[in-house]
């Protein structure tokens, strides 16, 4: 497929599927975290754990710091066309080029300004959370201070709240809304637990950070990566959808 239609197919898959991804209580997850141009990873990703019974989650930034971005984000987008149902690409903030620009982007300063607009037009229309029906959230960074979980798909991308599930860092410190570092919103302890509460989930999957320590907040918080463009191993979580999740540590971590 050229890349022209590729874009065109996921402009309108990703219109239809919203923001919220909901899973069904069959088979297993497997998290990916960032891979940030580390075609291989997405590669053996797929190769090794796609199956009928095996959802992928991709927890954002897809392109910019690896060497073969563009390679990256079309096997991506390809893979999704042709597995809909069992693979899912959420927003990182990598992927927000037209909210904003930032630094590093190699990959989007490298496309002429017509593929730009292109790739940045369908990369906004990523979905922002996944949700389990185990108790388990995935995300790129933070978590928005909404209500409700069907809130989220009326959340507007450029937003505070959107600045917050695409760009936010947790802090292990007391403390509700920390201020921001640069883009970054900081996030402590009451903060997790209160928007974890309302949900009524128990668990979050995400990437974006790569200094946090692995596990947060009484091992309820996982961090991820699994890009070579980071000096950490690359890595994956497996959860069973049947299974009673309390701590994030009760998912299955691999090496890719």
């Amino acid at each position: 497929m050229d890349e022209r239609a590729l874009l065109q197919g996921a402009f309108e898959l990703f219109t239809s599927q919203g923001r919220l991804i909901e899973l069904s209580s069959s088979g297993q997850v497997v998290f990916v975290g960032d891979t940030h141009g580390d075609y291989e990873a997405s590669q053996l990703v797929v190769e090794r754990y796609l199956d009928s019974e095996t959802t992928l989650v991709f927890l954002g930034d897809y392109v910019d710091r690896g060497p073969q971005s563009l390679e990256n984000i079309l096997f991506l987008l390809e893979q999704k066309l042709k597995h809909p149902e069992n693979i899912f690409l959420l927003q990182g903030n990598h992927e927000g080029w037209k909210f904003g620009e930032f630094s590093p982007a190699d990959f989007w300063y490298e496309l002429e300004e017509d593929r730009r607009r292109d790739f940045a037009e369908v990369l906004a229309l990523l979905p922002f959370v996944v949700s389990t029906p185990n108790g388990v959230l995935a995300a790129h960074a933070g978590l928005p201070d909404v209500q409700t979980l069907s809130e989220i798909n009326q959340i507007e991308c450029g937003s505070a709240q959107w600045r917050a599930i695409t760009w936010g860092d947790w802090q292990e410190v007391p403390g509700y809304y920390l201020g921001d570092w640069g883009s970054r919103p900081q996030y402590g302890e009451a903060y997790f637990r209160e928007i974890m509460r309302r949900f009524d989930k128990k668990v979050l999957v995400r990437g974006h950070q790569p200094h946090a320590p692995r596990y947060l907040f009484g091992k309820r918080c996982l961090t991820l990566f699994t890009s070579s463009a980071y000096p950490v191993p690359r890595l994956v979580a497996i959860l069973d959808l049947a299974e009673s999740i309390n701590k994030a540590d009760q998912l299955i971590l691999e090496m890719i």
